[in-house]
């Protein structure tokens, strides 16, 4: 029997999971964990107790799949990160609401909205990054970048449901990491955006 505080840990660990996993590889962390459930190695809390029904299981195994491989094509990896814009956040923060509870309470409102805000900051972070990758056109970085998240969140997960404080820690770093990142990239899109149009005078008085 876990002591309560360790429930509680666990709990909050698995929510920042969902939230931050969705922001990088969505398919993947319904799949894992519907997986590990469904044979028994982890336990889901009544809100997620869906994610272990073949249904889920099999749809998530084929969305991983598609994403695998359109995650390695450059620009093909921009597109799918823009349209993902509207699925991975809202999913991300339903998940994390399913670890409070099934019902429409207030602490699954609040563990919602925190989840949604996490989502978001992975996911600008990611589609940020992978412009920026993308203004190479050798495909060898859009690989490596792939298949760095790809074993990150497979890592998180693991370290996630085994030292939930870790996790925690780590989560809050990656965070921070991530709001800087996003501001950065919004202020290197602004500044070539501003030299856009001076570019395009020279070009023309030449």
């Amino acid at each position: 029997m876990q002591p309560p505080d360790w429930q509680l840990l666990q709990a909050v660990a698995l929510a920042a999971l969902l939230a931050w996993a969705s922001g990088l590889r969505l398919y993947l962390v319904v799949f894992a964990l519907g997986v590990s459930a469904r044979l028994g190695y982890l336990d889901l809390p009544p809100g997620l107790a869906m994610l272990s029904h073949p249904y889920v299981i099999g749809a998530a195994g084929v969305l991983v799949a598609v994403e695998f491989l359109a995650d390695k094509v450059p620009g093909l990896d921009s597109a799918w990160d823009a349209v993902h814009t509207f699925v991975r956040i809202p999913a991300g923060a339903l998940l994390a609401a399913g670890v409070a509870g099934d019902d429409l309470t207030a602490l699954t409102v609040a563990t919602g909205l925190l989840g949604g805000t996490i989502t978001a900051g992975t996911h600008f972070a990611k589609a940020g990054g992978r412009a920026v990758i993308n203004t190479s056109p050798e495909p060898v970085s859009n690989w490596l970048a792939s298949f760095t998240e790809d074993a990150i969140v497979l890592g998180g997960i693991w370290v996630a449901l085994n030292h939930p404080a870790v996790f925690l820690a780590s989560v809050a770093i990656f965070v921070a990491f991530c709001a800087w990142f996003v501001v950065a990239f919004s202020r290197f899109v602004r500044d070539r955006l501003r030299r856009a149009p001076a570019a395009a005078v020279r070009e023309s008085a030449s």
